[in-house]
């Protein structure tokens, strides 16, 4: 992060990541409701979303993109929150961010390209993919 920043929007940003990384909705959605940017990234590119997602929190994905997130938005690697979800098999995230919008074919990889990497056919079938 720029040295230009005020230090405690810093500690603010660092707690809103960590309550999307422990899954705290409510907490979250108090926050963006007050200002917090929903598609706020950190130094790597992850969103909120990403991080809910990666750690399994689907209710904490489902207020951040009813406030606004991107289902999409891929981090500095080309990741989305999709496909992370597949990666790490959870299945309630990745129907969250299904009914959020999320594209399977978005992202590199993509979450059809993970789910054939790891032969989960159900989510092939699930994703339209063959």
């Amino acid at each position: 992060m720029s040295e230009d920043l005020d230090p405690e929007v810093v500690e603010l940003a660092a707690k809103v990541f960590e309550l999307a990384r422990q899954g705290d909705a409510e907490t979250l959605a108090a926050y963006i409701d007050a200002g917090v940017p929903a598609n706020l990234t950190n130094d790597r590119g992850d969103c909120l979303v990403m991080l809910a997602a990666y750690h399994g929190h689907a209710d904490a994905v489902s207020v951040l993109l009813a406030r606004g997130a991107e289902a999409d938005r891929a981090n500095d690697r080309g990741q989305t929150p999709l496909a992370g979800a597949v990666f790490k098999g959870e299945d309630a995230v990745i129907k969250a961010l299904l009914a959020g919008g999320a594209d399977p074919s978005a992202g590199t990889p993509s979450a059809v390209d993970t789910a054939r990497m790891f032969g989960k056919t159900e989510l092939l079938a699930l994703f339209g993919a063959n």
